[in-house]
């Protein structure tokens, strides 16, 4: 049970709190970017492993990879103060900017072939219904 005192969370609790489920957790476990201490079969989280489920829950939806965000933090955890590890993220960041906005441009181009296609099928359906109401 979450206290603010302890600032310790349970699987359930974590699992609640950002809608996913347990099992979710587990694999992030497995994954090695969350790393609860354990009593017994218990697994017992921290502040550090919500912030990082927050992370990776962010990170998946602005659509990195579980990889790169295990790197994220592998980067981070090494030196929080050393500027080549603060390069390599950025980069990382930049690169992934770069992909998004790659992929927003091809969505966009598809979708103005689809509203083409789709208006010469309507035309298509108007000649057909045209032609079978002259016959």
């Amino acid at each position: 049970m979450a206290t603010q005192k302890t600032a310790t969370f349970s699987i359930g609790d974590l699992a609640k709190e950002f809608d996913i489920t347990t099992r979710s957790i587990r694999f992030y476990e497995d994954q090695g970017l969350v790393i609860p201490e354990r009593k017994g079969q218990t697994r017992i989280y921290n502040r550090r492993d919500r912030v990082r489920l927050k992370l990776i829950l962010r990170g998946k939806r602005l659509g990195f990879s579980l990889a790169e965000t295990g790197k994220l933090f592998e980067l981070y955890d090494a030196d929080k103060t050393s500027t080549s590890q603060l390069d390599t993220i950025k980069q990382l960041i930049s690169d992934k900017k770069t992909a998004l906005i790659q992929q927003l441009d091809d969505i966009k181009v598809v979708l103005m072939e689809l509203d083409t296609l789709e208006k010469r099928c309507e035309m298509a359906h108007k000649e057909l219904n045209q032609s079978n109401n002259l016959n």
